[in-house]
């Protein structure tokens, strides 16, 4: 696994310079962002099931290179076993949308919404379909040909249920 990027819990308060679909006749000549290229955040979403664990979260990528950048695709999760890649927990994804080039200008951002089965009920919560929840501090957000990438909530943990996370591909518009 190459190094992570891990999001810190304080954001930069950077002016967000938008991304561009390359699909729409953008220069498609830039190489794809590198695992180094990139800083990773991750928040819970306005727009998420209801129930007591996080439900959904936006994954926000930003190109902290000089260079122009690339990214495609629908991301691989998994939840993060103690700082040992061998206890990476793989989550089963399900992806909806099409998946088209975004170029990042330098600052550019780019996201991902993951949807997950969610924790019902009060303090421990439970899963509807019997099985145990599960919390994970960080998940590992994979993109293909930029690596994989060590996230935390800024504001809680990953809770969810039945090891199941569906996924939006890597899109110049920010999800809800």
């Amino acid at each position: 696994m190459a190094s992570p990027s891990v999001a810190s819990a304080s954001a930069s308060a950077a002016a967000v310079t938008p991304a561009v679909d390359s699909s729409r006749g953008a220069a498609a000549a830039a190489p794809v962002c590198s695992v180094g290229s990139l800083k990773v955040a991750a928040r819970q979403a306005a727009d998420r099931p209801s129930g007591t664990g996080t439900g959904a979260a936006i994954v926000e990528f930003t190109n902290s290179s000089a260079k122009a950048c690339v990214l495609k695709g629908h991301p691989t999760v998994a939840g993060a076993g103690n700082g040992s890649p061998e206890k990476n927990a793989p989550l089963s994804v399900t992806t909806t949308g099409s998946a088209s080039p975004v170029t990042l200008a330098p600052k550019g951002k780019a996201w991902v919404k993951l949807t997950f089965v969610q924790v019902q009920g009060e303090a421990d919560g439970f899963c509807e379909s019997g099985a145990e929840p599960v919390v994970y501090p960080t998940l590992v957000i994979g993109l293909p040909g930029a690596g994989k990438h060590q996230v935390a909530l800024d504001d809680g943990q990953f809770a969810q249920c039945d090891n199941r996370v569906t996924v939006t591909a890597v899109s110049a518009v920010k999800p809800t």
